[in-house]
């Protein structure tokens, strides 16, 4: 396990044309002292082209490492957030730390930010979550991120553990089952986008709340067995947690077990009859969170928009999920007949569905890949059921799933453990309800 703090590689935006930023303060670029303002940044042939304001070619490397001299920023235009996701957009976002620009692909730039793990945190706290979010709850946030990144460096180091999880894909002629694991990012430990963490710099920062979270647990970890928890979280779980390995790999942790999001225990998901039940119904669950202005502390901006997580519905007409399904899976399965749930986790998401047509019938998995394959961008879960409404012939006309929760449900439940907080419970009590078993050390 780690005894001090690291210092972590981001990466901002990764294999695009141009960067285009700004230095807030003086920086030293390579073996250039006091860069300020405007700057450009592409790729020709493999080599880093940097450009000031006035366009001017600066210098040119293979990669370049901008520094900032006393306190100085960075601004980065145009960073893609949300990708893949209904909430997608670019912004322009401020970091502290280094700036290291790295040539790939013969034409294109990857920008990657080295922060501290403390003075990142700050601001994954502000990003994933509101910074007016009740503190026991950042806090217990704060952990959590602290635990699973940590954890994640160390899987790094030790590869040959097993581990790790990379992903994986199992395909034959009657299913296609794929999991998202950890991308092996080829410059930098963690992305910045909701794929790993959300980190979307010093402007999500609005108050202090969050640097006293962070400050408050400095060096504090989730730990398992004398080791660091590999922590996960979701937006809103629906009233049961997942477990681990319906998720990713087939590996039991002991501490990512389905428990209750709630201060009564329900019955986990067995059948297709408890799912219908489960999902028609609005247990009692501390993410069922209908107060508003609870909510408004709690979620960021650009998930505020988002209201309906905690039971939701989407309808299609068949040809409308004939052609998604068809853009997003590259299969064609003709006339799309039934979708037909195979196998669920014990929250009563989806883990392998069969999808049905005149020309091609396939089985597909997991959570993310089925979420991906029957919306345009992600479904909110794959804890849903399935109505299909029939023309007299036979033939299907219209898809209704009807869902529960935000995410794939996997550890903390971030809507729940704010509801936890706003009731007065503590970030330690918060943490020891979605990690059964796990404890809490102070590590640095």
């Amino acid at each position: 396990m780690i005894s001090q703090e690291p210092t972590i590689t981001v990466g901002i935006v990764e294999r695009i044309p141009e960067v285009r930023g700004s230095f807030q303060g003086r920086f030293a670029v390579t073996n250039v002292i006091g860069m300020k303002g405007d700057f450009t940044v592409r790729s020709e042939r493999g080599t880093v082209i940097f450009t000031n304001a006035e366009g001017q070619r600066i210098l040119s490397g293979d990669e370049i490492l901008c520094q900032p001299l006393e306190q100085g920023t960075f601004t980065l235009n145009d960073v893609k957030i949300g990708i893949g996701f209904h909430w997608e957009r670019d912004e322009d976002e401020t970091f502290e730390g280094r700036l290291r620009l790295v040539a790939q692909d013969n034409r294109t730039v990857t920008a990657v930010n080295e922060i501290g793990l403390e003075s990142y945190l700050k601001s994954v706290i502000s990003s994933e979550m509101s910074a007016e979010a009740p503190v026991e709850f950042l806090r217990a946030h704060a952990i959590v991120s602290r635990s699973w990144l940590a954890s994640l460096l160390e899987r790094k180091k030790g590869r040959e553990s097993g581990r790790v999880h990379a992903g994986s894909t199992v395909q034959n002629n009657d299913e296609f089952i794929r999991w998202y694991g950890e991308a092996n990012h080829e410059s930098f430990d963690v992305c910045a986008d909701d794929h790993c963490q959300r980190y979307q710099g010093i402007s999500k920062i609005i108050n202090n709340t969050a640097i006293q979270a962070v400050e408050s647990t400095r060096g504090m970890f989730l730990v398992h067995d004398q080791e660091i928890c590999d922590a996960r979280y979701s937006k809103a779980c629906g009233g049961l947690t997942e477990d681990f390995e319906n998720v990713w790999q087939e590996v039991e942790i002991p501490y990512l077990r389905s428990i209750s999001d709630s201060p009564v225990k329900h019955k986990p998901i067995r059948s297709e009859r408890d799912a219908e039940r489960w999902i028609e119904s609005r247990p009692e669950a501390y993410c069922n969170a209908p107060d508003e202005n609870i909510l408004r502390s709690v979620l960021s901006p650009v998930d505020q928009p988002t209201k309906d997580f905690f039971r939701w519905s989407v309808e299609y007409t068949r040809e409308e999920l004939e052609e998604i399904v068809r853009t997003k899976s590259g299969m064609d399965f003709g006339t799309l007949m039934d979708l037909i749930p195979v196998l669920r986790g014990s929250s009563g998401r989806i883990i392998k569905l069969k999808i049905v047509g005149t020309a091609k019938s396939m089985t597909i998995g997991k959570e993310l890949e089925i979420r991906k394959c029957l919306s345009r961008s992600h479904l909110y879960s794959s804890a849903f059921t399935v109505t299909v409404e029939r023309s007299p012939e036979g033939i299907a006309s219209m898809f209704v799933l009807k869902g529960a929760g935000w995410g794939h449900g996997v550890g903390l439940c971030q809507i729940g453990a704010a509801v936890m907080a706003s009731k007065g419970i503590k970030a330690d009590d918060i943490l020891f309800h979605y990690f059964e078993g796990a404890g809490i050390a102070k590590l640095y």
